[in-house]
């Protein structure tokens, strides 16, 4: 594979075993991998994530895991920017990049572009976290279904961030978000790119989660949330993600029903899982049974 060829970029559901998939591929074809995680991307947010172990980062060079600390932030503009020249570093030491994660709107902002939307605004970031805070998520959710109402069909209520970015970027254009993603069109390719992931039936992924889920329990996620709200990190944006919430709500009831916590982190990851699908639906992905899958070579 040349500069020239697509680039390789693994997507799917989440425990779809794209990390596997992943290190397979780049032992075979002499790569190095470039995470498309929201929450790998932080510091000290490692089982909940799924972070590939150390070991597994000594077998393959890995890009954009533990860049930035719990409370810094990162957004999509910012890991294409940094995705982007982890991909052209690796080509110039002839290896071959593979983009490989579930935050596909990072993917997104890779291959397409984003959309020139207004910048951040901490004063309303802020006034929208003390709605969540004393109303509820659902509040904002309803609030952009009134302003926005495409982009509310497209985000789950419990999503803050973008629920709060589409109506950020309503309250300073006046324009709602699904117009802007409307006009930008993403009709001009950045990067050529070959997509693949592994396809499950929905009975054999639905116990994949609940396998994952599990075995995240049984290796410190727990203590993990609870030391990273210890700490003050309670508010991070990556404890927005689907497992940390659910982990972090159950401590701040008090003692952990650990039974129930399994039956919620599955839930919600049934359901982001489900996100995602809709997400590719529409995009070239080849789908490669698990056996096929197994024997990946590019």
């Amino acid at each position: 594979m040349t500069e020239k060829e697509p680039l390789l970029v693994l997507v799917g559901p989440t425990a779809s075993g794209k990390s596997s998939l992943a290190l397979r591929a780049a032992e075979r074809l002499g790569g190095e991998i470039v995470s498309a995680d929201s929450v790998q991307v932080y510091r000290r947010f490692d089982v909940g994530s799924g972070k590939p172990s150390l070991a597994e980062r000594e077998r393959v060079p890995h890009h954009l895991i533990d860049v930035v600390e719990p409370g810094d932030a990162m957004d999509a503009a910012r890991w294409a920017r940094l995705a982007e020249d982890a991909i052209v570093a690796i080509r110039s030491r002839g290896k071959v990049p593979i983009v490989c994660g579930g935050t596909y709107l990072w993917v997104r902002a890779l291959l397409l572009g984003l959309v020139p939307a207004p910048p951040a605004d901490d004063a309303i970031r802020a006034r929208h976290a003390a709605t969540a805070e004393s109303e509820g998520r659902g509040a904002l959710h309803a609030e952009l279904a009134r302003v926005d109402p495409e982009s509310a069909r497209k985000l789950a209520p419990n999503d803050f961030v973008r629920v709060s970015r589409a109506l950020e970027v309503h309250e300073l254009t006046g324009k709602p978000l699904s117009a802007w993603h409307e006009a930008h069109g993403f009709r001009e390719r950045r990067h050529a790119a070959r997509l693949v992931g592994v396809h499950w039936s929905k009975e054999a992924l639905s116990a994949r989660i609940v396998d994952r889920a599990r075995q995240m329990l049984d290796t410190g996620f727990i203590d993990e949330v609870r030391a990273l709200v210890a700490d003050g990190h309670g508010e991070s944006r990556a404890m927005s993600a689907v497992g940390y919430r659910q982990v972090k709500d159950a401590l701040g009831r008090g003692a952990v029903d650990r039974d129930a916590l399994l039956d919620e982190i599955v839930r919600a990851t049934r359901v982001f899982a489900r996100r995602q699908r809709t997400w590719l639906r529409n995009e070239p992905v080849t789908w490669l049974p698990p056996d096929d899958a197994a024997t990946f070579a590019g």
